[in-house]
């Protein structure tokens, strides 16, 4: 059953069920928010989401209340701002604002939204969360917690989506950190290091090792492909500055939902690695010698020939890769059988 609601004026057709945020953000209308994520449950955690509800004025997060027949909201009120400017401070009055050096400039949310609501610090001073320094217990990324503004994101996408359930909150009211079972490094729990809690952070609380320093957000290219591993077919986004992969981000919009597994989010680093082969080698006299590659091709075919010549086909195997297209790897079968006349193919699965 649809529903007729009213946001900053303008009239909308919703779906009965559907939250408040949810319609907007269909419509095109921005509202901020620091822990939603559409794969999540609602949690209102940050209430930076709140918007006014003109008949009564109240104030409601918008990721946790449903649209209701001739519901009129208003996002951007006098009050709304105000309550938004004020959840900032609180927020920057415990977060380290290291903007100017943070590797996380440019696609940081709390950033963003201290820009748009022009705030440059907080009122309110005290005592801030201090812990025992950045964590640095896996060999991907570390974890600042002192940048960590507890939006739950990261401890809800592992539990929620990934099922893992590796990190979790400890201690409570000020003294509320992330972390894991007894504090014991991530590679000790059952962390698969997918990365999905480094794509959700909204601050620089988590960031990944390999692409510190090398690039501010702003100067990368982002470039879209299929990971080159298995045979699921993920879409990949490279970060790219000069050629080089910086690090992978991913689109919701594809087959894997903007998840991906360690190797897809971790394990590109070979692209540019120097001992990659780019041209045809052959060995000569005890040495790899650079060739052109129809003698690299003339040469494969001659000692495939001889060997189905002089010892039949079943001396051959095959062994194809994960790496490979389903398409190079029909051709490949189809040559071991059709051409070489054996049936001895496989395929390496183990990445």
């Amino acid at each position: 059953m649809s529903v007729i609601v009213k946001i900053n004026g303008q009239e909308l057709e919703a779906a009965g069920g559907q939250t408040i945020l949810q319609v907007a953000q269909e419509n095109g209308i921005e509202i901020p928010n620091l822990c939603y994520d559409p794969e999540l449950k609602p949690e209102g955690a940050c209430r930076m989401c709140v918007v006014e509800v003109e008949d009564s004025g109240q104030l409601v997060t918008a990721c946790t209340t449903e649209v209701s027949e001739d519901l009129v909201v208003n996002t951007e009120s006098e009050k709304v701002v105000r309550m938004r400017k004020l959840l900032l401070e609180l927020l920057l009055a415990n977060h380290e604002q290291e903007c100017l050096t943070c590797d996380k400039a440019g696609a940081c949310n709390l950033q963003d939204y201290a820009y748009k609501y022009d705030l440059e610090d907080s009122r309110f001073k005290g005592r801030m969360r201090k812990y025992e320094g950045i964590v640095s217990d896996n060999p991907f990324f570390i974890r600042d917690n002192e940048k960590c503004i507890l939006c739950r994101k990261c401890v809800n996408i592992c539990d929620q989506v990934q099922r893992e359930a590796a990190i979790g909150f400890e201690d409570r009211g000020f003294e509320t950190t992330v972390t894991t079972a007894f504090d014991r490094p991530l590679e000790e729990v059952n962390c698969q290091f997918c990365g999905m809690c480094l794509n959700a952070c909204p601050t620089g609380a988590l960031m990944e090792k390999d692409a510190m320093g090398k690039a501010r957000n702003w100067e990368l290219d982002k470039v879209e492909t299929t990971c080159p591993y298995c045979g699921v077919g993920c879409q990949l986004e490279l970060n790219v500055k000069d050629n080089e992969i910086v690090k992978v981000t991913t689109n919701r919009d594809n087959v894997n939902r903007g998840q991906t597994c360690v190797k897809g989010k971790f394990g590109l680093d070979f692209v540019t690695n120097e001992d990659r082969l780019t041209k045809p080698l052959m060995k000569v006299d005890g040495e790899f010698k650079e060739v052109s590659w129809d003698e690299a091709f003339d040469t494969v075919a001659k000692r495939f020939g001889k060997i189905k010549e002089e010892y039949g086909g079943e001396a051959a195997a095959g062994l194809s890769s994960a790496k490979c297209t389903n398409e190079e790897n029909y051709l490949m079968q189809k040559f071991m059988r059709a051409v070489m006349g054996t049936n001895t193919v496989d395929h390496c699965a183990r990445l």
